[in-house]
């Protein structure tokens, strides 16, 4: 179960998000989450060997290939392609991951948390961002 307390601290402490499986298509799911973010202030980061780039951002093959600090790790891939991003969210120092509306994955979710990222499962993170901030009085 997803902890509301968990997902505002998130999405308060989170600059940089790297969104693994960020389709360059704008009608799907991942780039209109991503896009909302990018218009609430986060710096987005595409993960996606297929593109080169989105959203005016250069789109990576994998998390390490990054190379630079990355808050929250937000998944788009089905729930059974989790385990080895979650293991790259590890490796690379991530704080949290958080698999989107549709995804989980218990065992990666608690490999997560046994490295000490906070995580969300199975919840849309636009969705939670502007629930928070309505109920905070912000646009």
């Amino acid at each position: 179960m997803n902890d509301l307390q968990t997902m505002q601290e998130i999405l308060e402490s989170a600059r940089t998000i790297a969104v693994v499986g960020l389709s360059a298509d704008p009608t799907r799911p991942s780039y209109e989450v991503a896009e909302y973010l990018q218009k609430h202030g986060y710096r987005i980061i595409p993960v996606n060997p297929t593109i080169s780039n989105v959203l005016g951002e250069r789109s990576y093959a994998d998390l390490p290939a990054i190379g630079e600090p990355i808050d929250v790790v937000l998944i788009f891939r089905r729930s059974e392609d989790t385990p080895p991003i979650v293991e790259q969210a590890i490796q690379v120092g991530a704080k949290a991951v958080w698999m989107q509306l549709g995804i989980e994955h218990q065992a990666a979710a608690e490999r997560a948390r046994r490295a000490g990222l906070k995580v969300v499962m199975n919840a849309c993170m636009r969705t939670t961002h502007s629930s928070l901030s309505k109920a905070a009085g912000r646009p």
